[in-house]
């Protein structure tokens, strides 16, 4: 509807006080305010719409993740590994080849993170463990808090508690230990091991 269309004619039956003045500026403001409004309503129509297409993308990119997972780890590994090969050449001299992907992570479960640290010191592998150090103190403490910080600064200290080991470390770990026919405990570390091709493209 255009906006020569939203205008109302006001009409004066001669009864009261009439001012046009007025009367021109309140229809010129509710006409206005309608407008703003459905600029408004379109705009966020558009905005879902919008949100609605990227939650679409994501998907289609969620299953071409999949797809191409399913594709590098298992059928190409297959195919070359019933011809006895590790390793093709396409015909526009990319190379295919495939290789062992390694992972190692700490659990989220306290129990089993406390059991892989267990298993790490027990194997004399403790240095990959970083510990951090965290004091809380309450209200009112503040003086205790300045004086275990002037403590350990004196000793060489920073203070702050917390135990943690980097994924790329225990993977790198993992994978020495795997390839020199050592274990690392599945029911205390989160590890996979998956065929992984690569392609250098020409």
């Amino acid at each position: 509807m255009s906006i020569k269309n939203k205008i109302k004619i006001k009409t004066f039956t001669g009864s009261g006080s009439f001012n046009i003045q007025d009367e021109m500026l309140k229809d010129s403001k509710d006409l206005l305010d309608n407008v703003e409004v459905t600029t408004i309503a379109q705009e966020c129509v558009r905005l879902k719409t919008k949100e609605d297409e990227l939650v679409s993308l994501e998907e289609q990119v969620k299953n071409k993740k999949e797809e191409i997972d399913e594709i590098s780890s298992r059928i190409i590994p297959e195919l070359l590994a019933e011809q006895g090969l590790s390793a093709i050449k396409l015909a526009d001299g990319s190379n295919v080849s495939v290789k062992k992907e390694f992972r190692c992570t700490l659990p989220k479960d306290e129990v089993k993170r406390e059991a892989a640290y267990k298993w790490l010191r027990d194997q004399g592998l403790g240095d990959i463990i970083k510990n951090n150090i965290f004091v809380t103190f309450g209200k009112g403490e503040d003086d205790k808090a300045k004086q275990l910080l002037n403590l350990a600064a004196e000793n060489g200290f920073d203070p702050q508690q917390k135990s943690d080991a980097a994924w790329n470390t225990l993977t790198a770990l993992f994978q020495e230990r795997v390839e020199s026919g050592l274990d690392m405990p599945s029911d205390v570390f989160n590890t996979w091991i998956k065929d992984k091709t690569k392609i250098t493209r020409k």
